[in-house]
Protein backbone atom coordinates (compact mmCIF):
# COMPACT_ATOMS: atom_id res chain seq x y z
CA UNK A 1 0.00 0.00 0.00
CA UNK A 2 1.22 3.45 -0.68
CA UNK A 3 1.50 5.76 1.66
CA UNK A 4 1.09 9.70 0.64
CA UNK A 5 3.72 11.74 2.18
CA UNK A 6 2.48 14.54 4.44
CA UNK A 7 4.48 17.33 2.23
CA UNK A 8 2.98 15.73 -1.07
CA UNK A 9 -0.27 15.99 0.26
CA UNK A 10 -0.13 20.11 1.32
CA UNK A 11 1.75 21.03 -1.76
CA UNK A 12 -1.24 19.19 -3.34
CA UNK A 13 -4.17 20.81 -1.66
CA UNK A 14 -2.82 24.43 -2.24
CA UNK A 15 -5.18 27.22 -0.70
CA UNK A 16 -7.78 25.02 0.61
CA UNK A 17 -8.59 27.05 3.78
CA UNK A 18 -12.81 28.54 2.88
CA UNK A 19 -14.70 30.95 4.82
CA UNK A 20 -16.24 27.74 6.63
CA UNK A 21 -15.14 25.81 9.29
CA UNK A 22 -11.78 24.62 8.49
CA UNK A 23 -11.78 21.11 9.43
CA UNK A 24 -14.71 21.12 6.49
CA UNK A 25 -12.84 22.83 3.84
CA UNK A 26 -9.56 20.64 4.47
CA UNK A 27 -11.82 17.48 4.20
CA UNK A 28 -13.57 18.80 1.04
CA UNK A 29 -10.18 19.61 -0.66
CA UNK A 30 -9.08 15.88 0.12
CA UNK A 31 -12.33 14.71 -1.45
CA UNK A 32 -11.59 16.56 -4.74
CA UNK A 33 -8.32 15.27 -4.86
CA UNK A 34 -9.48 11.47 -4.72
CA UNK A 35 -12.35 12.51 -6.93
CA UNK A 36 -10.21 14.00 -9.14
CA UNK A 37 -7.82 11.15 -9.37
CA UNK A 38 -5.07 12.27 -7.68
CA UNK A 39 -5.23 10.53 -4.49
CA UNK A 40 -5.15 6.83 -6.28
CA UNK A 41 -7.71 4.65 -4.54
CA UNK A 42 -6.27 2.45 -2.24
CA UNK A 43 -3.52 5.19 -0.75
CA UNK A 44 -2.46 5.61 2.84
CA UNK A 45 -2.99 8.98 4.21
CA UNK A 46 -0.52 10.53 6.19
CA UNK A 47 -0.87 9.94 9.83
CA UNK A 48 -3.23 13.03 11.78
CA UNK A 49 0.04 14.32 13.57
CA UNK A 50 2.08 14.66 10.61
CA UNK A 51 -0.33 16.08 8.44
CA UNK A 52 -1.29 19.09 10.94
CA UNK A 53 2.17 19.41 11.69
CA UNK A 54 3.21 20.05 7.41
CA UNK A 55 0.07 22.40 7.65
CA UNK A 56 0.43 24.21 10.69
CA UNK A 57 -2.58 23.64 12.47
CA UNK A 58 -3.86 21.42 15.47
CA UNK A 59 -4.11 17.77 14.85
CA UNK A 60 -7.46 18.17 16.54
CA UNK A 61 -8.66 19.72 13.20
CA UNK A 62 -7.15 17.08 10.95
CA UNK A 63 -8.61 14.26 12.83
CA UNK A 64 -12.11 16.07 12.44
CA UNK A 65 -11.24 16.31 8.63
CA UNK A 66 -10.38 12.73 8.80
CA UNK A 67 -13.59 11.92 10.59
CA UNK A 68 -15.68 13.89 8.16
CA UNK A 69 -14.29 11.84 5.42
CA UNK A 70 -14.98 8.37 6.74
CA UNK A 71 -18.67 9.36 7.56
CA UNK A 72 -18.97 10.35 3.94
CA UNK A 73 -16.69 7.07 2.77
CA UNK A 74 -14.11 8.35 1.17
CA UNK A 75 -11.77 7.20 3.85
CA UNK A 76 -11.47 3.99 6.02
CA UNK A 77 -9.57 3.37 8.92
CA UNK A 78 -8.51 0.27 10.07
CA UNK A 79 -6.17 -0.27 13.36
CA UNK A 80 -2.51 -1.10 11.54
CA UNK A 81 -3.71 0.04 8.12
CA UNK A 82 -4.46 4.30 9.34
CA UNK A 83 -6.76 5.86 7.07
CA UNK A 84 -6.89 5.09 3.13
CA UNK A 85 -8.39 6.09 0.21
CA UNK A 86 -11.95 4.59 -0.30
CA UNK A 87 -14.61 4.20 -2.68
CA UNK A 88 -18.24 5.56 -0.86
CA UNK A 89 -20.95 3.03 -0.78
CA UNK A 90 -18.66 0.44 0.75
CA UNK A 91 -19.91 0.30 3.92
CA UNK A 92 -20.61 4.04 4.25
CA UNK A 93 -23.99 5.38 6.02
CA UNK A 94 -26.34 6.49 2.91
CA UNK A 95 -27.10 10.03 3.04
CA UNK A 96 -30.88 10.29 1.69
CA UNK A 97 -30.89 13.67 1.98
CA UNK A 98 -28.82 14.41 -1.11
CA UNK A 99 -28.90 13.02 -4.39
CA UNK A 100 -25.76 11.16 -5.40
CA UNK A 101 -26.21 11.09 -9.17
CA UNK A 102 -24.17 13.27 -11.84
CA UNK A 103 -26.58 14.10 -14.31
CA UNK A 104 -23.63 16.30 -16.65
CA UNK A 105 -20.45 14.58 -17.00
CA UNK A 106 -18.36 18.06 -18.47
CA UNK A 107 -14.95 16.31 -17.00
CA UNK A 108 -14.24 14.86 -20.65
CA UNK A 109 -13.36 16.89 -23.35
CA UNK A 110 -14.84 15.18 -26.22
CA UNK A 111 -17.30 14.57 -29.05
CA UNK A 112 -20.02 11.90 -29.62
CA UNK A 113 -19.40 9.73 -32.03
CA UNK A 114 -18.69 10.85 -35.95
CA UNK A 115 -22.14 10.21 -37.71
CA UNK A 116 -20.23 7.77 -40.21
CA UNK A 117 -19.06 5.23 -37.43
CA UNK A 118 -21.92 3.11 -37.79
CA UNK A 119 -21.85 2.32 -41.39
CA UNK A 120 -17.80 2.00 -41.23
CA UNK A 121 -18.11 -0.37 -38.37
CA UNK A 122 -20.67 -2.32 -40.60
CA UNK A 123 -18.41 -1.96 -43.75
CA UNK A 124 -15.44 -3.05 -41.69
CA UNK A 125 -17.11 -6.18 -40.21
CA UNK A 126 -17.49 -7.57 -44.08
CA UNK A 127 -14.04 -6.92 -44.37
CA UNK A 128 -13.22 -8.83 -41.71
CA UNK A 129 -13.35 -12.42 -42.47
CA UNK A 130 -10.12 -12.05 -44.97
CA UNK A 131 -7.85 -11.63 -41.70
CA UNK A 132 -9.45 -14.51 -40.11
CA UNK A 133 -6.68 -16.97 -40.65
CA UNK A 134 -3.82 -15.12 -39.30
CA UNK A 135 -3.28 -15.25 -35.79
CA UNK A 136 -5.13 -11.79 -35.28
CA UNK A 137 -1.90 -10.24 -32.89
CA UNK A 138 -0.60 -7.26 -34.18
CA UNK A 139 1.69 -5.04 -32.56
CA UNK A 140 2.33 -2.97 -35.31
CA UNK A 141 -0.65 -1.87 -37.17
CA UNK A 142 -2.17 -3.19 -40.24
CA UNK A 143 0.34 -2.31 -43.31
CA UNK A 144 -3.22 -0.61 -45.29
CA UNK A 145 -3.72 1.52 -42.28
CA UNK A 146 0.32 2.57 -41.54
CA UNK A 147 0.22 3.62 -45.37
CA UNK A 148 -3.19 5.73 -45.12
CA UNK A 149 -1.30 7.41 -41.84
CA UNK A 150 1.90 8.07 -43.39
CA UNK A 151 -0.14 9.80 -46.49
CA UNK A 152 -1.62 11.58 -44.50
CA UNK A 153 1.54 13.12 -42.88
CA UNK A 154 3.28 13.12 -46.12
CA UNK A 155 0.56 15.75 -47.29
CA UNK A 156 0.65 17.99 -44.21
CA UNK A 157 4.25 18.53 -45.15
CA UNK A 158 6.14 15.38 -43.32
CA UNK A 159 7.24 12.54 -45.95
CA UNK A 160 6.74 9.41 -44.12
CA UNK A 161 6.88 5.75 -44.77
CA UNK A 162 4.48 3.21 -43.44
CA UNK A 163 7.49 2.09 -41.56
CA UNK A 164 7.73 5.04 -39.45
CA UNK A 165 3.88 4.43 -38.21
CA UNK A 166 2.80 2.54 -35.00
CA UNK A 167 -0.68 2.22 -34.73
CA UNK A 168 -1.65 2.27 -31.08
CA UNK A 169 -4.69 2.32 -28.35
CA UNK A 170 -5.60 5.31 -28.39
CA UNK A 171 -2.85 8.77 -27.78
CA UNK A 172 -2.79 7.60 -24.00
CA UNK A 173 -0.80 4.19 -25.34
CA UNK A 174 1.17 5.80 -26.95
CA UNK A 175 2.67 8.42 -24.62
CA UNK A 176 3.10 5.41 -21.90
CA UNK A 177 4.91 3.17 -24.71
CA UNK A 178 7.00 6.02 -25.19
CA UNK A 179 7.72 6.40 -21.50
CA UNK A 180 8.57 3.01 -20.76
CA UNK A 181 10.67 2.51 -23.82
CA UNK A 182 12.45 5.89 -23.88
CA UNK A 183 12.95 7.13 -19.69
CA UNK A 184 14.75 5.68 -17.30
CA UNK A 185 14.57 6.74 -13.53
CA UNK A 186 17.46 9.37 -13.68
CA UNK A 187 16.13 10.93 -16.43
CA UNK A 188 13.84 14.69 -16.61
CA UNK A 189 11.14 15.06 -18.92
CA UNK A 190 10.39 18.67 -19.93
CA UNK A 191 6.30 19.68 -19.95
CA UNK A 192 3.56 21.97 -20.03
CA UNK A 193 2.10 23.63 -17.59
CA UNK A 194 -0.77 23.25 -17.28
CA UNK A 195 -1.16 20.05 -19.93
CA UNK A 196 -3.10 16.70 -19.58
CA UNK A 197 -3.04 15.36 -16.64
CA UNK A 198 -2.69 11.44 -18.22
CA UNK A 199 0.53 12.44 -19.64
CA UNK A 200 2.01 13.79 -16.77
CA UNK A 201 1.21 10.35 -15.07
CA UNK A 202 2.58 8.65 -17.45
CA UNK A 203 5.64 10.23 -18.07
CA UNK A 204 5.91 10.70 -14.16
CA UNK A 205 5.89 6.88 -13.81
CA UNK A 206 9.06 6.25 -15.79
CA UNK A 207 11.10 9.49 -15.48
CA UNK A 208 12.47 10.78 -12.32
CA UNK A 209 11.04 14.49 -12.11
CA UNK A 210 8.82 16.85 -14.52
CA UNK A 211 10.18 20.19 -15.00
CA UNK A 212 7.04 22.41 -15.95
CA UNK A 213 7.49 25.70 -18.72
CA UNK A 214 3.91 27.69 -18.67
CA UNK A 215 1.29 28.31 -21.38
CA UNK A 216 -1.14 31.08 -21.41
CA UNK A 217 -4.27 31.03 -22.88
CA UNK A 218 -3.43 33.89 -24.55
CA UNK A 219 0.85 34.58 -24.81
CA UNK A 220 1.02 30.98 -25.07
CA UNK A 221 4.48 29.79 -24.73
CA UNK A 222 7.16 31.72 -22.81
CA UNK A 223 9.53 31.47 -25.14
CA UNK A 224 12.75 32.19 -22.08
CA UNK A 225 11.66 29.75 -19.85
CA UNK A 226 11.65 26.98 -22.54
CA UNK A 227 14.94 28.13 -23.47
CA UNK A 228 15.94 27.78 -20.37
CA UNK A 229 14.58 24.56 -18.98
CA UNK A 230 16.29 22.88 -22.13
CA UNK A 231 19.39 24.10 -21.59
CA UNK A 232 19.69 23.77 -17.54
CA UNK A 233 17.57 20.65 -17.10
CA UNK A 234 19.14 18.76 -19.81
CA UNK A 235 15.86 16.64 -19.96
CA UNK A 236 16.08 13.34 -22.21
CA UNK A 237 12.22 14.23 -23.75
CA UNK A 238 10.16 17.16 -23.87
CA UNK A 239 6.13 16.61 -24.22
CA UNK A 240 4.24 19.38 -25.59
CA UNK A 241 1.36 19.71 -27.42
CA UNK A 242 1.56 22.85 -29.87
CA UNK A 243 -1.37 22.92 -31.56
CA UNK A 244 -4.84 23.79 -29.55
CA UNK A 245 -3.22 22.87 -26.29
CA UNK A 246 -5.38 21.05 -23.64
CA UNK A 247 -6.48 22.75 -22.11
CA UNK A 248 -5.78 26.47 -23.21
CA UNK A 249 -5.99 26.06 -26.30
CA UNK A 250 -2.40 28.02 -27.40
CA UNK A 251 -1.10 27.05 -30.86
CA UNK A 252 2.61 27.13 -31.17
CA UNK A 253 3.32 29.56 -34.03
CA UNK A 254 6.19 28.78 -36.50
CA UNK A 255 8.98 30.63 -35.06
CA UNK A 256 8.40 29.01 -31.83
CA UNK A 257 7.99 25.77 -33.26
CA UNK A 258 11.85 26.42 -35.02
CA UNK A 259 13.14 28.04 -31.59
CA UNK A 260 11.91 24.75 -29.85
CA UNK A 261 13.58 21.96 -32.30
CA UNK A 262 16.43 23.91 -32.54
CA UNK A 263 16.87 24.37 -28.81
CA UNK A 264 16.47 20.72 -28.29
CA UNK A 265 18.29 19.43 -30.41
CA UNK A 266 21.51 20.68 -29.08
CA UNK A 267 20.83 19.60 -25.42
CA UNK A 268 19.53 16.28 -27.39
CA UNK A 269 16.60 16.23 -25.92
CA UNK A 270 13.77 14.44 -28.50
CA UNK A 271 10.54 16.48 -28.53
CA UNK A 272 7.18 14.24 -28.08
CA UNK A 273 4.06 16.45 -29.85
CA UNK A 274 0.78 15.22 -28.79
CA UNK A 275 -1.17 16.12 -31.84
CA UNK A 276 -4.79 14.51 -30.26
CA UNK A 277 -6.05 17.91 -30.95
CA UNK A 278 -4.39 18.96 -34.03
CA UNK A 279 -6.96 18.42 -36.66
CA UNK A 280 -10.06 20.20 -34.77
CA UNK A 281 -9.46 23.21 -36.41
CA UNK A 282 -12.14 26.02 -36.70
CA UNK A 283 -10.47 29.27 -37.47
CA UNK A 284 -7.04 30.02 -39.55
CA UNK A 285 -4.69 27.47 -41.61
CA UNK A 286 -3.06 24.77 -39.83
CA UNK A 287 0.77 25.29 -38.76
CA UNK A 288 3.91 23.02 -40.05
CA UNK A 289 3.82 19.62 -37.62
CA UNK A 290 7.01 19.74 -35.61
CA UNK A 291 8.56 17.04 -37.51
CA UNK A 292 9.11 19.54 -40.19
CA UNK A 293 11.77 21.26 -38.30
CA UNK A 294 13.58 18.23 -36.80
CA UNK A 295 13.20 14.32 -35.77
CA UNK A 296 10.28 15.04 -33.50
CA UNK A 297 8.15 12.34 -32.70
CA UNK A 298 4.58 12.47 -33.40
CA UNK A 299 1.10 11.00 -31.85
CA UNK A 300 -2.00 11.20 -33.28
CA UNK A 301 -5.77 9.43 -32.12
CA UNK A 302 -8.92 8.84 -33.76
CA UNK A 303 -10.29 9.24 -29.80
CA UNK A 304 -10.84 13.28 -30.32
CA UNK A 305 -12.17 13.54 -34.32
CA UNK A 306 -14.12 10.56 -34.56
CA UNK A 307 -15.10 8.83 -31.72
CA UNK A 308 -13.62 8.21 -28.13
CA UNK A 309 -14.89 4.64 -28.34
CA UNK A 310 -12.68 3.98 -31.37
CA UNK A 311 -9.42 3.06 -29.68
CA UNK A 312 -6.85 3.94 -32.17
CA UNK A 313 -4.38 5.99 -32.22
CA UNK A 314 -0.53 6.34 -33.65
CA UNK A 315 2.89 7.50 -33.21
CA UNK A 316 4.73 8.71 -36.27
CA UNK A 317 8.71 8.13 -35.58
CA UNK A 318 11.82 7.22 -37.26
CA UNK A 319 11.95 3.41 -38.28
CA UNK A 320 14.70 2.27 -35.25
CA UNK A 321 12.87 3.83 -32.92
CA UNK A 322 9.13 2.12 -34.57
CA UNK A 323 11.40 -0.76 -33.97
CA UNK A 324 12.83 -0.26 -30.49
CA UNK A 325 9.06 0.31 -29.57
CA UNK A 326 7.32 -3.10 -30.75
CA UNK A 327 9.76 -4.86 -28.97
CA UNK A 328 9.13 -2.93 -25.79
CA UNK A 329 5.03 -3.36 -26.59
CA UNK A 330 5.14 -7.10 -25.53
CA UNK A 331 5.49 -6.67 -22.41
CA UNK A 332 2.00 -4.71 -22.13
CA UNK A 333 0.26 -5.43 -24.64
CA UNK A 334 0.56 -7.77 -28.03
CA UNK A 335 -1.10 -5.17 -30.06
CA UNK A 336 -3.98 -3.21 -31.81
CA UNK A 337 -7.68 -4.85 -32.41
CA UNK A 338 -7.73 -5.71 -36.10
CA UNK A 339 -11.47 -4.48 -36.78
CA UNK A 340 -11.36 -1.71 -35.11
CA UNK A 341 -8.02 -0.72 -37.42
CA UNK A 342 -10.31 -1.64 -40.23
CA UNK A 343 -12.82 0.68 -39.03
CA UNK A 344 -10.20 3.54 -38.89
CA UNK A 345 -9.64 2.82 -42.63
CA UNK A 346 -13.12 3.36 -43.59
CA UNK A 347 -13.33 6.86 -41.66
CA UNK A 348 -9.61 7.85 -42.95
CA UNK A 349 -11.97 7.12 -46.87
CA UNK A 350 -13.72 10.57 -46.29
CA UNK A 351 -11.62 12.42 -43.07
CA UNK A 352 -11.21 15.34 -44.36
CA UNK A 353 -15.27 15.46 -44.94
CA UNK A 354 -15.34 14.34 -41.51
CA UNK A 355 -12.86 17.19 -39.81
CA UNK A 356 -15.06 19.92 -42.18
CA UNK A 357 -18.26 18.29 -40.27
CA UNK A 358 -16.52 18.36 -37.07
CA UNK A 359 -14.87 22.13 -37.74
CA UNK A 360 -18.87 23.47 -37.88
CA UNK A 361 -19.83 21.59 -35.37
CA UNK A 362 -17.24 22.75 -32.64
CA UNK A 363 -18.03 26.39 -33.90
CA UNK A 364 -21.22 26.56 -33.25
CA UNK A 365 -20.14 24.89 -29.58
CA UNK A 366 -17.72 27.39 -29.27
CA UNK A 367 -20.14 30.60 -29.97
CA UNK A 368 -23.01 28.98 -27.59
CA UNK A 369 -20.76 28.25 -24.86
CA UNK A 370 -19.25 31.99 -24.90
CA UNK A 371 -22.94 33.46 -25.20
CA UNK A 372 -23.95 31.67 -22.44
CA UNK A 373 -20.55 32.41 -19.59
CA UNK A 374 -21.18 36.00 -20.95
CA UNK A 375 -24.80 36.04 -19.84
CA UNK A 376 -24.52 34.02 -16.70
CA UNK A 377 -21.13 34.52 -15.42
CA UNK A 378 -19.44 37.84 -17.12
CA UNK A 379 -16.73 38.33 -14.85
CA UNK A 380 -14.89 35.31 -16.27
CA UNK A 381 -12.65 36.37 -18.90
CA UNK A 382 -13.30 33.52 -21.64
CA UNK A 383 -10.40 32.95 -24.34
CA UNK A 384 -11.66 32.82 -27.79
CA UNK A 385 -9.93 29.25 -29.22
CA UNK A 386 -9.11 28.79 -32.96
CA UNK A 387 -9.60 24.84 -32.34
CA UNK A 388 -9.86 21.99 -29.62
CA UNK A 389 -12.32 21.17 -27.60
CA UNK A 390 -12.20 23.17 -24.85
CA UNK A 391 -11.46 26.75 -23.49
CA UNK A 392 -9.22 27.95 -19.99
CA UNK A 393 -11.80 29.99 -18.19
CA UNK A 394 -10.05 32.65 -15.47
CA UNK A 395 -12.39 32.81 -13.04
CA UNK A 396 -10.40 35.71 -11.34
CA UNK A 397 -10.60 34.64 -7.68
CA UNK A 398 -8.54 31.42 -6.97
CA UNK A 399 -11.64 29.11 -6.17
CA UNK A 400 -11.80 26.59 -8.85
CA UNK A 401 -11.72 23.45 -6.37
CA UNK A 402 -14.35 24.89 -4.52
CA UNK A 403 -16.15 25.55 -7.48
CA UNK A 404 -16.01 22.03 -8.93
CA UNK A 405 -16.96 20.45 -5.67
CA UNK A 406 -19.95 22.84 -5.87
CA UNK A 407 -20.93 21.66 -9.05
CA UNK A 408 -20.11 18.39 -8.57
CA UNK A 409 -22.55 18.32 -5.57
CA UNK A 410 -25.24 19.62 -7.97
CA UNK A 411 -24.86 16.72 -10.70
CA UNK A 412 -21.93 18.49 -13.00
CA UNK A 413 -18.87 17.13 -13.49
CA UNK A 414 -15.64 19.22 -13.95
CA UNK A 415 -12.12 19.38 -13.62
CA UNK A 416 -10.34 21.80 -11.32
CA UNK A 417 -7.94 24.39 -12.63
CA UNK A 418 -4.87 22.28 -10.74
CA UNK A 419 -6.11 18.96 -12.00
CA UNK A 420 -4.04 20.15 -14.96
CA UNK A 421 -0.77 21.50 -13.12
CA UNK A 422 1.48 20.28 -10.54
CA UNK A 423 1.68 21.28 -6.99
CA UNK A 424 -1.87 22.22 -7.11
CA UNK A 425 -1.91 25.80 -8.88
CA UNK A 426 -4.05 26.88 -11.50
CA UNK A 427 -6.78 27.36 -8.68
CA UNK A 428 -7.72 31.01 -10.64
CA UNK A 429 -8.33 28.40 -14.00
CA UNK A 430 -11.60 25.95 -15.12
CA UNK A 431 -11.60 23.53 -17.89
CA UNK A 432 -15.24 24.04 -19.50
CA UNK A 433 -15.59 21.90 -23.04
CA UNK A 434 -18.03 23.22 -25.90
CA UNK A 435 -17.75 20.18 -27.50
CA UNK A 436 -21.22 18.57 -26.04
CA UNK A 437 -24.78 19.49 -26.96
CA UNK A 438 -26.17 22.72 -26.92
CA UNK A 439 -29.02 21.64 -24.40
CA UNK A 440 -26.44 19.95 -22.30
CA UNK A 441 -24.30 23.14 -22.09
CA UNK A 442 -26.78 25.37 -21.30
CA UNK A 443 -27.41 23.15 -18.29
CA UNK A 444 -24.20 23.05 -16.86
CA UNK A 445 -23.66 26.79 -17.40
CA UNK A 446 -26.83 27.15 -15.34
CA UNK A 447 -25.50 24.74 -12.79
CA UNK A 448 -22.18 26.28 -13.05
CA UNK A 449 -23.44 30.26 -12.11
CA UNK A 450 -25.54 28.49 -9.54
CA UNK A 451 -22.26 26.84 -8.19
CA UNK A 452 -20.59 29.84 -8.12
CA UNK A 453 -23.14 31.95 -6.19
CA UNK A 454 -23.00 29.33 -3.66
CA UNK A 455 -19.42 29.36 -2.58
CA UNK A 456 -19.74 31.02 0.93
CA UNK A 457 -21.55 27.47 1.90
CA UNK A 458 -20.27 24.43 2.78
CA UNK A 459 -21.54 21.71 0.73
CA UNK A 460 -22.30 18.22 1.88
CA UNK A 461 -20.15 15.30 0.70
CA UNK A 462 -21.30 13.29 -1.92
CA UNK A 463 -20.77 11.35 -5.25
CA UNK A 464 -18.69 8.69 -6.34
CA UNK A 465 -14.80 8.62 -7.71
CA UNK A 466 -15.08 10.62 -10.89
CA UNK A 467 -13.55 9.22 -14.25
CA UNK A 468 -10.19 10.25 -15.45
CA UNK A 469 -10.06 13.65 -17.40
CA UNK A 470 -9.59 13.29 -21.12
Amino acid sequence: MVTLPARRLTIDLGSWRTSGPAYAALADRIRLLALDGRIPLGTRLPAERELAAALGVSRTLVAAAYARLRSAGYVESTRGSGSVIATPGRGAPAQDDVDTAVALDFSKAALPAAPQVGEAAARASLELPAYLSGNGYDPLGLPRLRQALADRYTTRGVPTHPGQVMVTLGAQHAISLLARALLTRSDTVLVEAPSYPHAYEALRSAGRRLVPVSVDAHRGWDDDGLVQALRRAEPALAYVMPDFHNPTGAVMPLQQRRLLMETAGRQDTLVIADETMAELRIDGTPEAPLAAFGPAVLIGSMGKTVWGGLRIGWIRAEETLIHRLVQSRYAQDLGTPILEQLIALEMLGNYDELLRFRAQQLAEGRHHLESLLHDALPDWEVPHVDGGLSTWVNLGAGVSSQLALAARDRGLLLGAGPRFGLGGVFERFLRVPFSYPAEETHRAVQVLADAWHSLDTVAPMQGDFAPALV
